[in-house]
């Protein structure tokens, strides 16, 4: 089967897990096992993966530096693809030999007027403590946020509309070519009146961009990788029940948290409900049992 993989922030970094690159590389190794075995049992991957973390470490530094050294969040983002992508090719590479395995740079066209710009909603960067966040807010101009049981820094998050590389995502995979790509959602660009791209400040939910390029792609899966291993309802209560299977026309987001689960079930949901092919979410490490239907939960048409 031809796989979109989209791996959850917890395959590069554990929440207030130190941001180093001994930390990722840790954690890309782990996740790679579970893309290797995928691997070896036939499937073509395309893999995807969160960036949240990384563009928000990036972001301190470039503001830590010369005031004329400071970088949109555009390009951020594709310096946090290339990263990240560098660490789980060499990780992949090592798991498979004689595969092989592309990172490529993603553009993802949003719309310039999307009302996401008005509300930013994404968290980036470290988690905070209320009264640091408070007051890097003020001192950066930030906008900050809750975030589980601190607070983080929160950028606009828009609608992807186009997978500007798709079709070249494509071409590699009908060579048998492993690729990384879409990394952090991809880098969001718009269209000037002239036809020509430009980057904007932004960073594209990965669920929603990896849900767009799956079906970009006809892909015969999609598959969100996360720390828990199903979706629950009543999640973090005494009632909380696994979900081992949902139908996309009559999943209920509402009764969902709207953090990280309710973007992972609406983007499974809509490349279900779209495609007819099966979407699933589950734990990173129960990736091959996933996709035979054994764990996680699955999201049918």
């Amino acid at each position: 089967m031809r796989i979109v993989v989209a791996l959850g922030g917890n395959a590069l970094l554990r929440r207030h897990q130190p941001l180093t690159a001994e930390n990722q590389r840790i954690n890309v190794r782990h996740a790679a096992q579970a893309l290797a075995a995928l691997v070896r049992e036939g499937h073509s991957l395309v893999v995807t993966h969160g960036n949240g973390p990384q563009v928000g470490l990036l972001a301190l530094q470039a503001a830590a530096g010369p005031a004329d050294g400071a970088y949109p969040l555009d390009i951020l983002g594709a310096e946090s693809e290339g990263m990240i992508g560098y660490l789980i090719e060499q990780e992949l590479a090592g798991l498979l030999p004689g595969r092989d395995i592309a990172t490529l740079l993603t553009q993802v066209k949003v719309a310039a007027d999307d009302p996401a710009f008005a509300r930013p909603t994404k968290p980036i960067g470290p988690v905070y403590d209320a009264a640091t966040a408070k007051r890097l807010a003020g001192e950066r101009g930030w906008q900050v946020a809750p975030d589980g049981d601190g607070w983080r820094r929160v950028v606009a998050s828009p609608k992807p509309l186009e997978i500007l590389e798709a079709r070249v995502v494509s071409l590699l995979v009908e060579r048998g070519i492993i690729v990384i790509c879409g990394g952090g959602g991809g880098i969001p660009v718009v269209t000037r009146k002239d036809g020509s791209l430009s980057g904007v400040e932004a960073v594209i939910d990965k669920d929603f961009a990896s849900e767009l390029l799956a079906r970009q792609l006809c892909a015969d899966m999609l598959l969100l990788l996360t720390d828990v291993d199903a979706v629950y309802a009543d999640f973090g209560t005494e009632k909380a029940r696994r979900i081992d299977e949902l139908s996309a026309a009559a999943t209920a987001l509402e009764s969902f948290p709207p953090g990280s689960m309710r973007p992972k079930i609406a983007a499974a949901a809509s490349f279900a409900g779209t495609t007819g092919h099966a979407a699933a979410i589950g734990r990173l490490e129960d990736a091959a049992e996933i996709v035979a239907g054994r764990k996680g939960t699955r999201i049918s048409g």
